[in-house]
């Protein structure tokens, strides 16, 4: 398959079963974890808009969904800077996979007890309980499609974007991608006392 893979162009077979397969396996592994498929309060919603809500990372979308596409943006970049030196990478499809792994290997880091429990010592999501499996997949779609994105926008067009949609979830939870890295890396009492609204 690899050697497929190395080969392949935009939107072939072998990437949309390499991809396939990435979801499936993520999904069956969060389910050997213990995590739900769906939200314990047994309604899926497409939005979920309450960042400090019991639904937070249990729906389809929330305030979190711009940071994944964010990670598509970088990964897309960082590949595509890996792939000037080795040229291996060039093919978009491979790119995509490798980026895929990552944000999978998030989601289910992210779900580990360590995490969990990193994020709620470390940051403003005293409940946070983890993700659902269904919130896990739309998260690695959600990379995914900024992975497209920034394939097919200028370079100017994806960084405003990128500092759009930070500025954008910022105004509206005091949190976002940077912050999120920032609190769980190196956690500073004066920005979780501004992000709880002090």
């Amino acid at each position: 398959m690899a050697r497929a893979l190395a080969l392949d162009g935009r939107g072939s077979l072998a990437t949309v079963a390499a991809l396939g397969l990435i979801l499936a396996a993520t999904a069956a592994v969060l389910l050997a974890m213990g995590r739900i498929p769906i939200c314990a309060c047994g309604t899926v919603e497409l939005w979920y808009g309450r960042a400090d809500g019991p639904g937070n990372s249990q729906h389809l979308t929330d305030w979190y969904t711009p940071s994944h596409v964010i990670h598509g943006f970088l990964f897309y970049g960082a590949l595509w800077l890996g792939a000037r030196f080795v040229p291996g990478l060039r093919p978009f499809g491979l790119r995509l996979v490798l980026a895929t792994l990552v944000e999978a290997a998030w989601e289910i880091a992210e779900n580990t007890p360590m995490v969990i429990d990193r994020y709620r010592a470390a940051t403003i999501a005293f409940d946070y309980v983890g993700d659902t499996i269904l919130n896990s997949m739309t998260d690695i779609l959600a990379m995914m499609v900024g992975f497209f994105l920034a394939a097919w926008l200028p370079v100017w067009m994806t960084i405003a974007l990128a500092i759009g949609l930070e500025i954008w979830v910022m105004a509206a939870i005091r949190d976002g991608l940077a912050l999120n890295i920032l609190m769980l890396l190196w956690p500073l009492e004066s920005v979780r006392a501004w992000q709880a609204g002090g």
